[in-house]
């Protein structure tokens, strides 16, 4: 059954008189430019980057101070509506799809660069602000920030945090998780709440690794404090090409094993290879089976020579060729194809399914070997896109939803994708989140005395479960139709689990 069947029948419209009232609530709260009623006005809120699955809310709201949000959750909990925020809509996983019989809240109005704090280095930012856009308002004081993902353009730090995303230097600086200090965030029940700080350490549980990635499930953002780094003083790109994937999965762990840590190294294999230098003219070498970015940054004393020992690993690994970017204009070329190969696989194909797990390095060429292996079994070609230093996984699928059948084995596929991935000891997703795509594999991964404490969990911060209800865990009734959770005589485990 596909993801968008299983979502067919989750909740039905609101009643008219429950419309009715929260219509008027928002009306009194915002002005009518912000709130959108209209099925052609809200169109473009219809889904987010998984756009193959679509549901229209009740209706969009667009706040623009604090007071306003408050003010918006204060009266959904109060008549027991749902919310889903969103961002810029870029996420993959339909962690932004729309509850039918619930409010879309955009954040889009919260984009000011709030404080730049050269001495400490430090963004301070509301979350409509995009990824790229703080590295420029830092570039004057010689600093930028680290996690970048390939939709860094467009998508923003609100949805960064919320799905704990990564990029192409997350090998070396880490995951959003990493570089966020401070979160100010909305209860449902209209509570403001701000978790870390500016310090070094602060006192509590570290509730600012519960925010990252928790999907708009617990609280809204609407302030984050972000880490600054100096920009590097010298940064140079190798690109290796392989004849085999096993070769150039290989190449990656010999790196790591070397006790080298790249600023980033990523993994294209040939299809990917061959639309991204159409659409980019990166420079790739378009015979390659396989081709791997290596980027080293540091002093200059420090890069000339890790240059020198990871030529001699990626020679000893069997590449078939080495080029080293001549300047900063290539070596952002070189970039440049690889964080536009998602667009450019549409060269390929109609359609394209992008998945998104993670793995044990050390597993790689052999997930490599088996995704080849499944591409053949059902019969739709594969794109690979890897951040392959520290194991995440992004296959294109490639088909035509215009053919009957092909989007349901192109999600079939992908799951089996992810499943594989857990069976070799890595997880579900490594920065796209879980969203609604990836509740069936999550029953995999996760026995259910683990999802009862994902469960306790969110009930401490939503205990009516109204922020993006239906999304990132599944129920123990879910893993149960799913078949992936073991059922004792008819009857689910944990009954008293809360049931969001």
């Amino acid at each position: 059954m596909s993801i968008s069947a299983e979502l067919a029948h989750e909740s039905p419209p609101l009643s008219a008189e429950r419309y009715a009232a929260l219509i008027e609530g928002l009306r009194a709260i915002v002005s009518t430019a912000a709130l959108l009623t209209t099925a052609e006005a809200m169109k473009p809120f219809e889904c987010d980057g998984l756009s193959a699955i679509k549901r229209m809310p009740a209706v969009v709201v667009l706040p623009e101070t604090i007071e306003q949000v408050q003010a918006v959750l204060k009266l959904c909990h109060r008549l027991a509506i749902p919310v889903v925020a969103r961002g810029a809509g870029t996420g993959l996983s339909g962690g932004a799809l729309p509850s039918i019989d619930g409010v879309l809240l955009s954040l889009a109005k919260f984009k000011s660069i709030l404080h730049i704090d050269a001495t400490n280095r430090t963004a301070r930012v509301q979350p409509g602000v995009r990824n790229l856009a703080i590295s420029e308002a830092a570039a004057p004081y010689g600093l930028y920030y680290a996690p970048d993902p390939s939709s860094q353009i467009a998508c923003t730090i609100g949805g960064n945090v919320a799905e704990n995303s990564g990029g192409v230097h997350c090998l070396k600086y880490g995951l959003t998780v990493h570089n966020v200090l401070e979160v100010t965030f909305i209860t449902i029940e209209g509570e403001i709440i701000t978790i870390g700080g500016a310090a070094l350490d602060s006192a509590g549980f570290d509730l600012l690794a519960v925010m990252s990635g928790s999907e708009g499930m617990l609280g809204i953002m609407v302030e984050i404090l972000v880490r600054l780094l100096p920009v590097p003083e010298t940064a140079k790109v190798v690109m290796a090409a392989f004849d085999s994937l096993e070769n150039a999965g290989q190449a990656v762990a010999n790196i790591i094993a070397a006790g080298i840590i790249p600023a980033g190294l990523e993994m294209m294999d040939n299809n990917a290879i061959r639309a991204a230098e159409a659409f980019v003219h990166a420079g790739y070498p378009v015979d390659a089976t396989a081709i791997l970015l290596c980027e080293l940054d540091g002093t200059a004393e420090e890069v000339t020579e890790l240059l020198g020992e990871v030529e001699a690993v990626l020679q000893r690994s069997g590449a078939t060729g080495l080029w080293i970017a001549k300047n900063d204009e290539e070596r952002i070329r070189f970039w440049a194809g690889r964080k536009a190969a998602f667009p450019a696989v549409g060269r390929l194909s109609p359609d394209y399914y992008c998945m998104d797990g993670t793995i044990p390095r050390r597993q790689l060429a052999s997930v490599l070997q088996q995704i080849d292996a499944m591409s053949k079994k059902y019969q739709l070609e594969v794109a690979n896109v890897f951040h392959a230093g520290d194991g995440n996984l992004h296959p294109l699928i490639l088909f035509d939803a215009n053919k009957p059948g092909e989007l349901d084995r192109a999600e079939e596929f992908g799951m089996s994708i992810l499943t594989l991935c857990v069976a070799v000891g890595g997880s579900v997703t490594g920065e796209h989140g879980i969203g609604v795509e990836k509740l069936k594999p999550m029953c995999a991964q996760f026995a259910a005395d683990e999802l009862e404490h994902f469960f306790a969990l969110k009930a401490a911060f939503d205990p009516a479960g109204l922020l993006n209800p239906g999304k990132a865990v599944p129920t123990l009734q879910r893993c149960a139709e799913f078949g992936a959770m073991h059922v004792h005589h008819n009857h689910l485990p944990h009954p008293d689990l809360p049931r969001f």
